[in-house]
């Protein structure tokens, strides 16, 4: 029980990490900031495998969100 608590408690910080790279993310596409996005994608899609890896969130589910990512960014003129 003391095992899954923490193993909870980590998964929220890095699931809560992964919504705050998103908005920030979110936020400077949609100001059509292109070369802010860039980099603020790069740090997001680590992020994301990171997290597959530890296993915070699922790798098709890490896949699937950078992929989604990455249309919004070409999207941007």
């Amino acid at each position: 029980m003391r095992n899954s608590a923490r193993k909870q408690l980590q998964n929220k910080s890095v699931k809560s990490r992964l919504e705050t790279l998103g908005k920030k993310y979110a936020d400077l596409v949609a100001a059509g900031k292109k070369t802010e996005a860039i980099a603020a994608y790069g740090e997001l899609s680590s992020a994301f495998d990171k997290a597959a890896k530890t296993g915070a969130v699922h790798r098709s589910t890490a896949n699937r969100k950078k992929s989604r990512l990455a249309l919004r960014l070409n999207k941007v003129k």
